[in-house]
């Protein structure tokens, strides 16, 4: 059975040491689903993806790196990370916008958070963005869709729904 890695010989919460770990390159994708009823998105794409609040997509990006970068400030075990990359991708699929967060870096930690993080903000901010369009908008499957790097090895998770 997996142990988890944040449980000490005490049972009590400790931040995983990375002391002794290699830096390697790590990188993490994840992903976001924002599901708009239909009439909502044809508003939204007919007004160019913009609100009284300004361009939806485009604000929920810089909110996706914005939270990336900041990650450790919430997630209370996460460490404080010098991220080289982070790109988030907003694109409609139907009557969802499809946010992709990418994270790299070399370090001696993985990025997982750090994408996840991105991409939940980067839909949380779209939802503000567009509420008073509707609050029936929903924010659905957050994932981890893809990472590389450190000793658990590569996780692709379409290699994974394939089992």
């Amino acid at each position: 059975m997996p142990s988890f890695s944040h449980i000490d010989s005490a049972n009590l919460p400790t931040m995983v040491d990375v002391g002794d770990k290699s830096v390697t390159k790590r990188m993490a994708v994840a992903e976001s689903r924002v599901r708009f009823p239909a009439e909502v998105a044809n508003a939204l794409r007919a007004q160019g993806f913009n609100t009284a609040k300004g361009p939806v997509f485009q604000t929920a990006i810089i909110a996706g790196v914005m939270a990336a970068k900041r990650t450790h400030e919430l997630i209370p075990f996460c460490h404080p990370l010098g991220i080289e990359n982070c790109k988030v991708h907003i694109e409609m699929d139907g009557d969802d916008a499809l946010i992709r967060c990418t994270v790299s870096l070399h370090h001696k930690t993985g990025v997982e958070m750090e994408a996840l993080t991105g991409a939940s903000v980067a839909a949380l901010t779209i939802y503000d963005m567009c509420k008073a369009l509707s609050h029936s908008i929903e924010i659905r499957s957050t994932k981890l869709v893809e990472k590389s790097g450190g000793r658990s090895g590569p996780f692709n998770a379409a290699d994974a729904e394939e089992r």
